[in-house]
């Protein structure tokens, strides 16, 4: 398939070559899946998995200044990062709505790596370009990388193959680490969208093909698109797009633990001390399909008593549980564990309740 004015991952060859699904997402060509979602899914809930990423946004931040300003840029306190660790968090507008979510890398004390969501670079760059100030160098070297995902209980096992050569190994949760290699430095992050041991690793453009096939040699299952969402959908993990928007803020998403009120002022602080304040009059809840039925998708209508309070933000077939999950902002009222609701699935209506997320917890 080829889609006209669409970008092509590094590993794009390596895709055809495996037979992947190509599909349109984010601007770009990138693999929905190879085998099929469920064997992918499943590949890296019991044994190892490998995702091209490279369309996910690396921005570099140097300078003198980068650790304060940074603090006033995204939510996370990053100036009391330690080198070498990580740091999920928000970019937001005044109104505290989520402009992207990413994480962030302390590489040194002035020098910081931003991973960001592929549809948000430009967006991200203009909006902090448009707020420099001080001894703050930005350099998005998006198109000069690859990056790929290795996920799942063995991720350690496949690591040590792949890594042999080069002195390196599996990163711990959270940390980052760097390999010196030929063709560039390489960058080894403990991090990961599928609730699973692994990492990512992003190196120079042009050998990301390697990385991928070293992985493969090493034993991981090829995976796309479809089983990277069905994976983090499970573990409650938003989307930006989706559960994530700017006329929402990370409380209302739940996710207020990584919002620092107390470091300092931050664009989006004062909007989000003012819903503390007034309390919050909705909540990104989790959804559980009660009755058989098709998977529940992003837009389908949520109701209470035969009134619609909700529409879904995220919805698949959860292949660990057998069964339909979802997200969906909820009033207040409705959003207490186990109140059931309706689903309006293509004018037939099925029961779910309000679920606990994660709705999976992998046994490690």
């Amino acid at each position: 398939m080829t889609t006209p004015d669409y970008r092509r991952s590094p590993l794009h060859a390596e895709h055809l070559r495996l037979g992947a699904r190509i599909v349109p997402f984010a601007g770009w060509e990138m693999p929905v899946q190879y085998a099929g979602i469920l064997d992918e899914h499943r590949a890296v809930r019991t044994a190892c998995g490998v995702f091209d990423i490279s369309h996910m946004g690396q921005i570099f931040v140097t300078g003198a200044d980068a650790a304060s300003w940074l603090d006033g840029m995204l939510s996370g306190h990053l100036s009391a990062m330690p080198e070498g660790t990580s740091l999920y968090t928000f970019l937001l507008n005044e109104a505290g709505g989520v402009i992207d979510d990413l994480i962030a890398y302390r590489l040194g004390d002035d020098r910081f790596l931003l991973i960001v969501n592929a549809s948000m670079v430009a967006t991200d760059i203009t909006w902090l370009q448009n707020h420099l100030r001080g001894e703050v160098e930005l350099d998005d070297q998006s198109d000069a990388h690859a990056a790929i995902a290795v996920q799942g209980p063995d991720a350690a096992v496949v690591a040590k193959t792949m890594l042999a050569a080069t002195g390196g190994e599996m990163p711990e949760r959270n940390a980052v680490t760097r390999i010196a290699t030929e063709a560039g430095t390489v960058y080894l992050c403990g991090t990961g969208y599928t609730g699973e041991p692994g990492f990512e690793l992003v190196c120079p453009a042009d050998v990301g093909r390697d990385w991928f096939r070293r992985a493969l040699d090493a034993g991981a299952t090829p995976c796309g698109l479809g089983a990277r969402d069905s994976l983090r959908l499970e573990m409650g993990y938003p989307l930006n797009g989706s559960d994530l928007s700017p006329e929402r803020s990370p409380l209302a998403a739940g996710l207020g633990f990584f919002v620092d009120l107390k470091k300092g002022n931050f664009i989006g602080r004062d909007a989000l001390l003012k819903q503390k304040e007034e309390g919050l009059s909705e909540k990104l809840a989790g959804i559980e399909m009660l009755d058989k039925g098709p998977p529940p998708r992003p837009g389908y209508a949520l109701l209470s008593d035969g009134t619609e309070v909700a529409t879904l933000c995220s919805g698949s077939l959860s292949p660990s549980l057998g069964t339909g999950i979802g997200m969906a902002y909820l009033p207040l009222t409705l959003s207490k564990i186990d109140t059931p609701l309706e689903l309006d699935i293509r004018g037939k209506r099925f029961a779910v309740r309000v679920a606990k997320k994660p709705f999976y917890r992998p046994a490690h």
